[in-house]
């Protein structure tokens, strides 16, 4: 009796990601057996997109990161999991090396990718950005995603080796200073609300993580090795890294105050407000 051939989906979550949808599942298509698309509320073309590639696409609210990746996987049925963002696209490289780990696996490791990021038409390969190792490939009933919810990664088994594969996973993540903001915003609110309570910070404290985050990934991470896209996009984090470190210590402020502020007293009766005419 022959061995039955190991099944591979791609697990993915998205929502109006039209953009660049089409470009990461035509990647994929014609050499993974299933994919998986959970979509937290899309108005634009992703899901008449997604329907191209799949009949597996569901609808979810949003849960945060982690938990909305748990969700997605649990509608797999695949053996391996090869989790991808709605703006990647696998190299033919890349393909080549996921196909090749899954038909010789030992059965006790995970494979982390390497991924390459495109910024403003240009792909950074330094600023820290590259190499940029994520854990992507893992048994389906091995393990999952954490359920933090941002910066989410993949459990490791205890026992379980991590493994590197070769081949770039392309990265189009920044199109334009709009776009930068959006998706900044965004992770900026849920890295806040993560740590609201638990992390003290301070605006003299925030002025100093910009700073060092400018030096660290324009110097020390060599950032001035990508040219003026380099400069632009160190100053665009350590930008990011000072309002989200200030918002931590506004938020902590605001409660400060209005635990402070002395209840108000009401001395004046209350008399009932006119009702509304109805017959004109």
């Amino acid at each position: 009796m022959t061995e039955r051939k190991p099944t591979l989906g791609v697990l993915m979550i998205v929502k109006n990601a039209e953009q660049h949808l089409e470009t990461t599942l035509r990647s994929v298509h014609g050499w993974v057996d299933e994919i998986v698309i959970v979509d937290s509320g899309s108005s634009d073309s992703t899901l008449a997109i997604a329907a191209r590639y799949t009949d597996k696409v569901y609808h979810q609210d949003w849960l945060g990161f982690g938990p909305q990746r748990q969700k997605a996987q649990s509608y797999m049925s695949a053996d391996w999991v090869l989790p991808l963002d709605s703006d990647e696209e696998v190299s033919n490289e890349l393909k080549v090396s996921i196909l090749n780990a899954i038909a010789t696996d030992d059965g006790r490791s995970v494979y982390q990718i390497n991924r390459l990021t495109e910024a403003f038409g240009k792909f950074i390969r330094h600023s820290g950005w590259y190499p940029d190792w994520v854990t992507r490939l893992y048994r389906r009933e091995s393990t999952q995603y954490n359920d933090v919810l941002v910066h989410e990664s993949v459990m490791i088994p205890d026992g379980y080796r991590l493994k590197s594969l070769s081949g770039d996973l392309y990265h189009y993540t920044i199109d334009n200073l709009p776009n930068y903001v959006e998706k900044t915003q965004r992770y900026m609110k849920a890295w806040a609300d993560q740590r609201e309570g638990r992390k003290k910070s301070s605006l003299g404290g925030a002025i100093l993580h910009g700073f060092f985050r400018f030096f660290k990934m324009y110097v020390i991470k060599l950032g001035f090795l990508d040219g003026r896209h380099g400069l632009l996009l160190a100053l665009l984090s350590a930008n990011t890294t000072f309002t989200r470190y200030a918002d931590l210590w506004l938020r902590d402020y605001m409660k400060k105050q209005a635990a402070q502020k002395p209840p108000e007293q009401d001395t004046h009766p209350k008399t009932a407000a006119p009702a509304e005419k109805r017959d004109h």
